[in-house]
């Protein structure tokens, strides 16, 4: 019962804190009252990628609530100015470059494509500004100005690929978005599946915008595959599932290996149309924990006890909470001084997931690695859980990677 109680406390908490999110995104100026500072949110609200971006943005929000309610950092209110990406890396960068450059935010906690990532990479270099970044990506990347609070392809990728060699698939059709982060996860998949023999049977690519899967749909069918490994994002995950269960086609006919349908693609979706089906995350709203409970009492009375939680929304939670611990070490809120602390080591969060720590080296998380299968009533359960994997974002460790000799796509 004092658990209970203890969780319904911090559920109310933070469903009374979400309502001062208006007055959170008022001020435009950081540093104008020196008892807040002001940090950036940048999403997209808008465009294809809104279905998986809302979750984020409100888990980011709920993070921010919750710190203020207990005290804020370092005795400061947080205040927010929220932006939308609107689902295009050019909106992004020019959306980065207003939070940096004219509302002078101390940091910005945004993006989920790669393609929105890269958009602004640059942007936050040539500013000396931080972006937290909150979604597993395809790696090849470490950027000074960037702390990647998501998977590296280690901690998700390939020990996906791992699981269903294991469980004796051997031919693959990969298929997914036509932008860097499917190109270049299957540019790693390839080069994994091949080491071992086995065969990648098909590969395609769906414009970001893209609702007929036809065509994609009659060469899976022609292909032989027993497998298919999925990069699609956003809108195109939607179409194409739903198009498969227009012809009947469940887990048992074409097994499905995601990265990036969670709990909210599931719930557009349909877990009618998604059970059974294979996804690899660190993160599922039914990790247990006893900080995983307390999060999702939270997130469920902030936003709506219909609303699930995601791996994407759990690492933009975590993103807020780190930004807070390395300021805390810091004791500043200055780029430099935030990121020297970073560096020292030892930035890390008990989160839901379990503990996070920052890797000062590469700025990714150590972090733990979860398969996952989908289950009739839309939850995903974990058929595989690992101890915290150290982040690899470069696959230096492993040979079959570096006979590849795998490039970063820009």
């Amino acid at each position: 019962m004092k658990k209970l109680n203890k969780l319904m406390a911090l559920a109310v908490a933070a469903a009374s804190a979400i309502s001062l999110a208006s007055c959170g995104s008022s001020n435009a100026e950081n540093g104008s009252d020196s008892s807040t500072v002001t940090v950036g949110l940048l999403h997209s609200m808008t465009g294809s990628m809104a279905i998986s971006e809302q979750a984020v943005l409100d888990a980011e929000k709920l993070a921010i609530d919750e710190i203020n309610a207990a005290g804020g950092v370092n005795g400061k209110t947080i205040e927010y100015i929220e932006e939308d990406g609107a689902s295009e890396p050019s909106t992004f960068a020019t959306k980065a470059e207003k939070l940096i450059n004219q509302d002078k935010v101390a940091t910005v906690f945004g993006c989920w494509t790669s393609a929105s990532r890269k958009a602004v990479k640059s942007i936050f270099e040539d500013y000396g500004s931080l972006l937290w970044y909150p979604v597993q990506y395809e790696g090849m990347e470490q950027s000074p100005n960037i702390v990647y609070t998501g998977a590296a392809p280690n901690q998700q990728i390939v020990p996906a690929v791992e699981y269903l060699i294991d469980q004796g698939y051997k031919k693959f059709f990969l298929m997914g978005s036509d932008y860097v982060f499917p190109r270049t996860a299957n540019m790693i998949i390839k080069a994994q599946v091949e080491a071992t023999g086995l065969e990648v049977v098909g590969e395609e690519y769906a414009a970001m915008d893209q609702t007929d899967f036809a065509s994609i749909i009659s060469k899976i069918e022609a292909s032989g595959c027993d497998v298919i490994l999925n990069t699609l994002n956003g809108t195109g995950n939607v179409s194409f599932f739903k198009q498969m269960a227009e012809k009947n086609y469940t887990s048992e006919d074409y097994m499905t290996m995601s990265f990036s349908i969670a709990e909210e693609e599931v719930k557009t979706i349909g877990a009618d149309i998604l059970k059974g089906h294979m996804v690899s995350w660190n993160y599922y709203q039914t990790t247990d924990t006893p900080e995983n409970e307390a999060f999702v009492a939270a997130y469920k009375a902030a936003y709506g006890e219909d609303r699930v939680t995601s791996d994407p929304a759990e690492a933009a939670y975590d993103a807020v909470y780190l930004w807070k611990a390395a300021v805390e070490k810091a004791g500043s809120f200055e780029t430099e001084d935030v990121l020297a602390a970073i560096k020292e080591g030892d930035v890390s969060f008990t989160a839901p997931e379990g503990t996070v720590t920052i890797d000062g080296e590469n700025q990714h998380l150590v972090k733990p690695v979860r398969i996952g299968v989908i289950g009739e009533d839309g939850l995903i359960t974990a058929v595989v859980e690992t101890d915290p994997v150290e982040p690899d974002p470069y696959l230096t460790t492993y040979d079959w990677a570096v006979a590849a000799n795998i490039q970063p796509l820009e």
